[in-house]
């Protein structure tokens, strides 16, 4: 089955919009795990408005599950990264500022940057995944700067299927058949919910995994989050 992954960053937020430790995000973390997510991730921005980088370090003694950790590779996140090892590090280009992600990378124009930083990673034992848009281009270059898996950015695909667009998922499968046949593995996030996943889900092949967390959470606030962690793993199976 493809694996979730829950991204708690909007816990986070919520924690700090008040101060305290309301809600407890290690707890949040255990809990998803014991509702049956096979994976944490977080998304650790400069400025810390939600995750912080105390957060990583703590999370890290606390996940059983597969701790992924998405981010803009700057200095300090290389360094928190290397000193955390999670299982896989999901590179994303958004700049400091920016509300949510939202563009995948140019790997042909930052292919040598791309490759430092991956190699480093590896070097490190770290799986390493790259946010890219279905492009075919980009997906190629994923492959050429050594990533090991890539993950598409599903954003066009959620807005298309909202219009009732199914037509919209095109993109994503050409890509997904490339990056198998380039034997790169396929993630997939952003605006994922429980309106689609489903459809996503056995429209794509290979994929292994989704990080869905903003759509997730809010879906929490009316079903819980054991209800909905566990609808999500019914509709990826």
């Amino acid at each position: 089955m493809t694996q979730l992954s829950v991204n708690i960053n909007k816990i986070a937020t919520l924690r700090n919009a008040r101060g305290g430790n309301v809600p407890d995000l290690l707890q949040v973390a255990k809990d998803f795990e014991r509702f049956g997510a096979q994976g944490i991730t977080i998304h650790p921005r400069p400025d810390e408005r939600h995750i912080r980088y105390q957060d990583a370090r703590d999370l890290k003694n606390i996940v059983t599950t597969e701790f992924n950790i998405e981010g803009n590779p700057e200095k300090s996140f290389i360094d928190l990264v290397n000193s955390i090892k999670p299982e896989q590090v999901t590179l994303v280009p958004d700049a400091p500022d920016a509300i949510t992600s939202n563009a995948g990378w140019n790997t042909i124009k930052h292919k040598d940057f791309l490759i430092d930083i991956i190699k480093e990673f590896k070097s490190q034992g770290i799986r390493t995944s790259i946010f890219v848009d279905p492009v075919h281009d980009m997906i190629e270059g994923a492959a050429i700067v050594g990533a090991d898996r890539i993950e598409l950015y599903t954003e066009e695909f959620a807005h298309q299927y909202s219009l009732g667009n199914k037509e919209g998922v095109k993109p994503y499968i050409s890509s997904a058949v490339l990056a198998g046949e380039l034997n790169l593995g396929i993630n997939a996030g952003h605006d994922l919910s429980l309106d689609n996943i489903a459809f996503f889900k056995h429209s794509i092949p290979n994929l292994l995994e989704v990080s869905i967390g903003h759509a997730l959470i809010a879906e929490s606030l009316y079903f819980g989050m054991e209800t909905v962690t566990k609808r999500y793993l019914e509709f990826l199976k």
